[in-house]
């Protein structure tokens, strides 16, 4: 089986996916300005906000979890849930495996990332879900479109990749060391 044809950058994007997904920007350069990675996520339902959040993994205190899909999915108002489906998720950056599962797991129809995740993006993952999910989008599986504004939210995936390097979790932090046990 093979989904991933479901992230589908020739899918047409409209006015209202650019301005969602420059609202995320916004997010994420204040997030930034917080001492923050610049990742930035709205969640929209029949095109209105809902949720959104910025980055929170470094500030207020280091928590690899409080990625900005993740913090703006915390947000929804409970009563919103029964329409997940309908939901879309603006992010600057290609959601990682963390945020896609997350995604996938909340039931989110839709996302659109304004950047490409080479190194980290979670797209190559919907190729190799669990058989359940065999039905694509009718069986949980969000759209996945991007990328919208690469011109614009590039230039936060390379501040990402550097910040993201240098934490506990990336490649020169703590994680990322390999002891020597000799």
């Amino acid at each position: 089986m093979n989904l991933y044809h479901l992230s589908d950058n020739s899918i047409t994007h409209t006015r209202r996916d650019v301005e969602h997904l420059r609202r995320a920007v916004a997010l994420a350069l204040e997030a930034e300005r917080l001492g923050n990675v610049p990742v930035g996520a709205v969640i929209t339902l029949d095109d209105e906000v809902v949720a959104e959040a910025g980055n929170a993994l470094l500030v207020p205190a280091y928590d690899p979890r409080r990625h900005a899909e993740t913090e703006a999915l915390s947000r929804v108002p409970p009563s919103l849930w029964e329409r997940a489906r309908d939901f879309t998720c603006y992010t600057t950056l290609e959601p990682c495996v963390m945020c896609m599962g997350t995604l996938l797991l909340c039931g989110v129809g839709r996302v659109v990332y304004g950047a490409e995740d080479v190194e980290g993006g979670a797209g190559v993952v919907l190729a190799h879900l669990p058989v359940y999910y065999e039905g694509g989008a009718s069986s949980g599986v969000p759209r996945w479109v991007g990328p919208v504004l690469p011109e614009v939210c590039g230039p936060l995936a390379r501040r990402v990749r550097e910040r993201f390097d240098a934490l506990p979790c990336g490649k020169t932090g703590a994680a990322g060391r390999v002891e020597n046990r000799g």
